[in-house]
This record gives structure tokens, sequence and C-alpha cells, in this order.
């Protein structure tokens, strides 16, 4: 069995480091900015600079006395991009970085604590602040959060005489798939593709069976893989879901062939414009109650600098962004991100009452690389939605192929 300590390899010591050793002392970086510019990169291209989100960008700097340069990237390659610049020592003042991101900057030592910021984080979630921290340190601020749920066409539901709230564990949403397969409709689709997607997809039955990631093998994970392969053998789930993305899924769903379908709170506009009554519920539990889902969306963290002087405005910049009103502006601008503060969530609730699901699910939700796996989570997920395939498409059954893959995991890691 592979112990939680062998999952924690030597990769976390540079997070550590950094704490001990100052912000300075880590790395010679230097901010591509001036005096009174400062530098932010985001991974948002498709937002310009006449967007609402830009104008936002700009007022932050314009509350902290400086005009903010900022340059959009691709996801993926908004982080490469950020450790290239750490090595060349032209770090900007400020990224947004999808969280799972967060630890690999960490680990090299090129982020600032928020402790060394002085930014104030106590008013925070703590489960969302999770994927920003290694050990004993916190990396930045998440500007809000998405997550799973489960949509369902109120139509298909009626009709196999389904009640939605009664879906509440495993056995219920079972017998509600059950139902729907006695009429002409599929029960449910969700995305198994062989990618980090699909063990996004998976995480919460995983989680919600009672799994950890350190230990793939468990009694409770082969449960979670037994229940989706029982949903494809039983034809409550098609076969295409083992190349499903989250966007195909979405658009089986939107056929309205099935019951319902795992997905985020990113489909919330596109389900009010579906051609059907849609609703959404909370993953169940294998045993009841809500199942943790994994967390979406980015932190907002500061670059090491070799001129110190510029934190103070970091802060300012970073404190503008991050104030109740400016997150309820971050989850209507990217439509939606939940709000990382209660009080966040509270006024957005006012705006948009309809969301109150998707605030409860990330309220319950969890961080892929939290319990402190910062970096070596990555190659724990390419070994689980490796496991997922196999069981999916028959080469084998959910117990040998987490067996498999937990051993997989632990040779990754060293153990």
């Amino acid at each position: 069995m592979i112990t939680r300590r062998m999952f924690v390899t030597a990769g976390a010591t540079g997070a550590a480091a950094l704490a001990a050793g100052g912000l300075a002392a880590c790395t010679d970086g230097g901010s591509s900015g001036s005096a009174d510019t400062f530098t932010w990169w985001d991974p948002y291209p498709q937002h310009d600079e006449n967007s609402d989100w830009a104008q936002r960008v700009q007022a932050a700097g314009e509350a902290a006395g400086v005009k903010i340069e900022r340059t959009a990237y691709d996801t993926t390659a908004l982080t490469n991009q950020a450790l290239l610049a750490a090595q060349e020592g032209t770090s900007p003042d400020i990224i947004l970085l999808d969280n799972p991101a967060v630890p690999t900057l960490a680990d090299t030592g090129m982020l600032s604590t928020t402790e060394e910021l002085g930014l104030d984080i106590s008013h925070i979630d703590e489960n969302l602040l999770g994927a920003g921290q290694i050990d004993d340190s916190t990396y930045g601020i998440p500007v809000g959060a998405n997550t799973l749920a489960l949509f369902y066409n109120l139509e298909i539901l009626e009709e196999a005489g389904v009640d939605p709230e009664t879906i509440t564990d495993w056995a219920s949403l079972d017998d509600a798939l059950d139902a729907i397969s006695g009429t002409d409709n599929r029960g449910i689709t969700f995305a198994g593709i062989n990618t980090e997607e699909g063990t996004f997809q998976f995480l919460p039955w995983f989680w919600g069976a009672g799994a950890e990631l350190t230990d793939l093998a468990s009694e409770e994970a082969v449960a979670a893989l037994e229940l989706w392969k029982s949903w494809v053998d039983k034809g409550y789930a098609p076969n295409t879901v083992i190349t499903n993305s989250q966007n195909t899924t979405w658009e089986e769903f939107l056929t309205g062939d099935y019951g319902f379908a795992e997905n985020g709170t990113w489909q919330v506009n596109s389900a009010a414009e579906a051609p059907f009554e849609t609703g959404v519920i909370e993953l169940p539990s294998r045993d009841g109650g809500v199942a943790p889902a994994p967390t979406g969306g980015e932190f907002i963290v500061a670059p090491v600098q070799s001129d110190t002087d510029r934190y103070e405005t970091t802060r300012t910049i970073i404190e503008a962004m991050t104030t109740p009103e400016g997150f309820v502006e971050t989850a209507t601008t990217f439509a939606y991100y939940i709000p990382p503060t209660s009080e966040g969530q509270e006024q957005l609730l006012e705006e948009e009452p309809e969301l109150e699901t998707w605030v409860s699910a990330v309220q319950s939700a969890k961080g892929r690389t939290g319990d402190n796996l910062g970096v070596d989570y990555a190659k724990i997920s390419e070994q689980l939605w490796t496991a997922v395939q196999n069981a999916l498409s028959g080469a084998a059954d959910p117990a040998d192929a987490l067996a498999t893959a937990h051993e997989a995991a632990a040779e990754a890691l060293g153990g």
C-alpha cells in the first residue's frame, strides 16, 4: 500500500524554501514593467482590451495609482510562459493562473506567498484556498470557482416519474436512471475521456465514495469506478462516454435524449437557453449528502520580484480585485464563477438567486491539488484517468484497473 508520505515527494521543498529564504533570495525575478506600469497576465484572450474584464483590470491599477499592461494567453501557454519568464528574470507582477498550475509554479520558488505580500486571506473559503497551498504556505487568492453538478431534463424526469429532489445518494440515483431507461430516453451522460477532464468528472464519485488520491486501489475507489462501469453496462450511459469531453457531453445532453448530464457552472447560460426545461442538483455521495466536486477557476498570484518595493502596489491591485463586489463582478463576467467568500456569495445570490445550487456545490468542493499533493497530483491524475479508460472499455475490471494505476502512481512518484 502507498502511504501518504510516499506521495509527498521532495518537490514540495521548493515551497518551504521560499518561505524560509524570503522573496529576493529565491529567484532573480524582475518585473517586465516600470515604476508606473505593472504587468498582468491572464488566461482570457477572448476578452480584448475593450471588454468589461479588461476595464476591470485597468480600474484595479488605477486604484493603486498605476497603469496595467495586460497580456492574455491560453491556459497552457500561460503556465509555460510564466516558467520561462521566471528563468529569464522577466516575470510579470501579477498572474491569473488556473488553480492546478499554482503548485507547479510555487514548486520552482517563483511565487510569493500571501503572508509575504501581507494579504489577508482569513475571509476566503478554506476549501477553495486548498488548491493554492503547499505545506503551511498559501500562494495567491482564488478569484472565483466553478465546479460540477448534475443537470437534468425536467420533461424526461417527469415522464419517468422521477422527482429530482429524492436523489440524495447513489441508490436513489440508480433508481432514477432505471426508471428513465423504461422510457425511450437515456439516463445519464458524462465525460470519461483519457485527459484531465476525465479525472475531473470522476473525482466527485471517487471522493463521494470516501476514496483518497493517495490510495487509488481502495475499496472506496473501486466502488466509484464500478458505479460508472455499471451505468455503461446497463445502458444508462452511452458507450461514447469513454471519448466524451465535457463539451461533447453537453452536446449530447442538448439533444434532449438524456435525463442527466454531469457538467459545470459554465453551462448555466446554455442550460437556460436549451429547448427543454432544465434543472440542476448537487452530485450525491455514495451513502447520502453532497459529494465533494473538484474546483475549477483561477488564482491571482504574484511572482517574486528583485525590486521588493513593487510589492506594496501589487498588494493594492490584488486587494482591489478581491473585494466582495469584485468577486461578484468576476462571477457574472465569466458566467459563472462563484465568489470564494461568504459575503461575495450572498451578494451574488441577491442578484442571481437561481445560482443557489451552484453556491452550495462550491461550498462543498475540493481543490484537486489539495491535501498537500501539489505537483504530485498530475502524476496521480494520469493514472486515475487511465484506470477509468481501462474499466469503461472492458480492458480490465475496475479493481484490477485501479490496482495497476496505484502501482504506476507509486512508481511515478518514486515510491
